[in-house]
C-alpha cells in the first residue's frame, strides 16, 4: 500500500509559491513597460519628424512654384484702404501646399478667394494624417466645433463693447508655421506682428489685394533672398503648443484651415513666449510651439532639415531661429 502511493503523489504549488510567481512576473512587467513605452514613443516621435518633413518639403516646393513661401492668410495692415483691405478669413497656408502632398483632388474643393466659412462643411472638416501628431491623436479626434465667442468691437468713435460671433468649426491639426517673433508687438499697434507683412518669421501674414475678378492676390512674398540669417537656422515649421483639456478647442486648438483663426496655423517663438511641454499652461499658450514628446519639440526648418530641440532651450536663441533677419546666429543641435 505504501508503495502504492509514493508512486502516484504528485506534488503541486503551494499557494506560497504561487505568490511569489507571480509577484516576479509582476515586477519584471513592471520593469519592462517602461522600456516598451520609450520604444513605442521613439516610434511616434520619428513618425511626427517624417509628417514635418513631408510639410516642409511640401512648402519648399510651393516656394519653388511661386517664388515665395506660402502666405499664412490673407490680413490687410492696420487701417488699411481699398484696394488693399481685403481678406481675413480665408483659407490658410496649408491649404496652399496641398497640391504638393499629393492632395490637388482635395485642393480643388477649395477657393482661396473666398471666406472659410463660405467653403463646403465636408471640405473645411477633412482632417489628414500628415497634419497630425501620433503621440497626441488620429485623425478620428481632430474636429473643433462651430462655437460662439464674445469678441470686444470698438468704433471709431471709441464706443463699442462685446458682440457675439459665430466660429466655424472644422478641422484641427498638430503643426504650425513659423511668424516670427514678438519684436514687432503685440499691443494693438500698425506694427503688431500678427497685420499683413509684419511679421519676423516665414510663414506670415500677408497683405492682399481684391482685382476686378473678385480674385485676391498676396502681396507680402517672403522667399529664400528674404531670409538673411540663412535656411538652416530659420525654422519653418514646428509643433504647436496645446494642453490635453484644450484640444480641438478653438482659439486654443482651433481650425487649421480658418485664415481667422491665426494661432492655429501659426505660432511665435522667442523672449516671452518659449516652448511649452504637454500640461504647461502660461499665459502665453495660445502663441507659442509645444509638444507631447517628452522634453523636446520637433520642428522643420527652411533648408528641409528636422530638428528635435530640448523644451529648455533659452528663448533669445529661440527668437533667433525664428526671425529670419535678425542677425543671430544661433547654436543649436
Amino acid at each position: 500500500m505504501g508503495g502504492f502511493l509514493s508512486q502516484n503523489y504528485k506534488r503541486g504549488f503551494t499557494l506560497v509559491e504561487l505568490l511569489v510567481v507571480i509577484a516576479i512576473v509582476g515586477i519584471l512587467i513592471g520593469m519592462l513597460l517602461p522600456a516598451v513605452q520609450q520604444v513605442r514613443e521613439s516610434a511616434r516621435r520619428t513618425q511626427c519628424l517624417n509628417r514635418l518633413r513631408q510639410i516642409g518639403l511640401a512648402t519648399v516646393m510651393f516656394h519653388d512654384s511661386h517664388e515665395a513661401f506660402p502666405p499664412a492668410r490673407l490680413y490687410p495692415k492696420k487701417n488699411a484702404v481699398a484696394p488693399r483691405d481685403a481678406g481675413s478669413d480665408q483659407p490658410s497656408w496649408l491649404v496652399r501646399i496641398l497640391p504638393f502632398m499629393d492632395q490637388q483632388a482635395f485642393y480643388n474643393q477649395w477657393d482661396l478667394s473666398k471666406s472659410y466659412r463660405d467653403q463646403p462643411e465636408e471640405t473645411v472638416s477633412r482632417s489628414l494624417t500628415s497634419f497630425i501628431c501620433p503621440s497626441r491623436r488620429t485623425v478620428d479626434n481632430a474636429q473643433a466645433p462651430t462655437q460662439t465667442e464674445d469678441v470686444l468691437v470698438t468704433s471709431p468713435c471709441g464706443c463699442g463693447g462685446f458682440v457675439e460671433i459665430e466660429v466655424v468649426g472644422g478641422a484641427t491639426g498638430d503643426y504650425a508655421g513659423n511668424h516670427g517673433d514678438l519684436s514687432p508687438g503685440s499691443i494693438g499697434a500698425a506694427t503688431d506682428y500678427y497685420y499683413g507683412g509684419n511679421g519676423t518669421g516665414v510663414i506670415i501674414s500677408s497683405q492682399a489685394e481684391k482685382g476686378s475678378d473678385e480674385k485676391l492676390t498676396w502681396l507680402d512674398r517672403i522667399s529664400y533672398a528674404s531670409i538673411l540669417d540663412g535656411s538652416s537656422n530659420t525654422v519653418l515649421a514646428g509643433e504647436l503648443h496645446v494642453s490635453p483639456e484644450n484640444l480641438n478647442s478653438t482659439p486654443y486648438n482651433g481650425p487649421i484651415y480658418n485664415g481667422e483663426e491665426l494661432a492655429a496655423f501659426t505660432r511665435v517663438g522667442g523672449p516671452g513666449v518659449p516652448i511649452l511641454g504637454m500640461s504647461d499652461q502660461p499665459l502665453s499658450q495660445v502663441f507659442g510651439f509645444g509638444s507631447w514628446h517628452p522634453g523636446t519639440c520637433t520642428f522643420v526648418f527652411t533648408d528641409g532639415s528636422t530638428r528635435s530641440i530640448e523644451n529648455g532651450i533659452d528663448t533669445v536663441t529661440l527668437g533667433q531661429i525664428c526671425n529670419r533677419h535678425d542677425g543671430g546666429t544661433p547654436s543649436i543641435q
